[in-house]
């Protein structure tokens, strides 16, 4: 087990921020935490991490644990000029050969010179998720990775999440607010709302009495993993990442948003 959390409370300032909260995570899994705001969520992540102690229960990592992170936020004053190659330092003293092969593993490579506020919210995140991944982790932890992507970017990222946990066997604890969207990456779901509400298969979660008193029946019929089909270009890191299809030819990497026509299933605001 490369990290886990045993009946974890924390309370602060009188208030209970989780209740008995139990979780794991081990190599080639996907444990996704979905939940409202304010649910616990980021508490809990930094719990885990050590970030925020806990007033009951046990946090055990493995020994040696090399953990990237993708943080839920990361403000960056623009009057600051960063590069990439700066930002991916910050973290560490990598080579650029590691920098260099952990960003063409994301699809920026190309980006290496460029300062951080010309990259697209795509851009950025897939630079997040190469300097979590430059350390080669035993465990990349995943705070909302797809901040100020678009629909169709989003979907490009929870596949390379997929092909990152695929090709390096780490595990994978993803912090998301949209169960449809990582129905089909996770190997099981847990949702939180200060305590664990309900956790399993994502299928099974969805159909949780539980879960549908948080967000809402109404969008149980698009639950089925997502099927895209394309017959456009996106950018070319997304392009070949999507391969089913969508009939609209908007161009998807500017961060904004799209109504689309799809076969089988509509997006449903979390």
């Amino acid at each position: 087990m490369l990290l886990s959390g045993d009946n974890l409370t924390i309370v602060s300032d009188g208030k209970t921020l989780l209740d008995r909260v139990s979780i794991s995570v081990d190599r080639g899994e996907i444990i996704t935490i979905i939940g409202p705001n304010g649910g616990g969520k980021t508490t809990l992540v930094k719990a885990l991490l050590g970030l925020w102690s806990v007033s009951s229960g046990k946090v055990q990592r493995q020994s040696g644990l090399q953990v990237g992170y993708v943080p839920q936020k990361l403000v960056i004053d623009r009057t600051m000029p960063l590069t990439v190659e700066r930002l991916m330092r910050l973290t560490g003293n990598h080579s650029r050969d590691a920098m260099l092969a952990a960003l063409e593993e994301t699809g920026v490579a190309h980006k290496i010179r460029d300062n951080v506020h010309t990259l697209s919210g795509g851009e950025m995140q897939r630079v997040l998720l190469a300097r979590a991944l430059v350390g080669q982790p035993d465990l990349m932890v995943l705070d909302e990775p797809v901040q100020g992507v678009d629909y169709v970017g989003e979907l490009a990222l929870y596949r390379l999440i997929e092909e990152i946990r695929d090709r390096h066997n780490c595990g994978i604890l993803l912090v998301s607010h949209d169960l449809h969207m990582v129905m089909r990456a996770s190997t099981r779901v847990i949702c939180l709302n200060t305590h664990v509400c309900c956790y399993g298969q994502p299928a099974d979660v969805a159909q949780n009495p539980d879960y549908q008193r948080l967000f809402g029946a109404k969008g149980l019929e698009t639950m089925a993993p997502y099927n895209h089909h394309h017959n456009h270009s996106h950018d070319p890191q997304d392009a070949e990442m999507i391969d089913e299809g969508c009939s609209c030819g908007h161009d998807h990497d500017n961060g904004h948003e799209h109504a689309h026509t799809h076969e089988g299933s509509k997006r449903h605001a979390g």
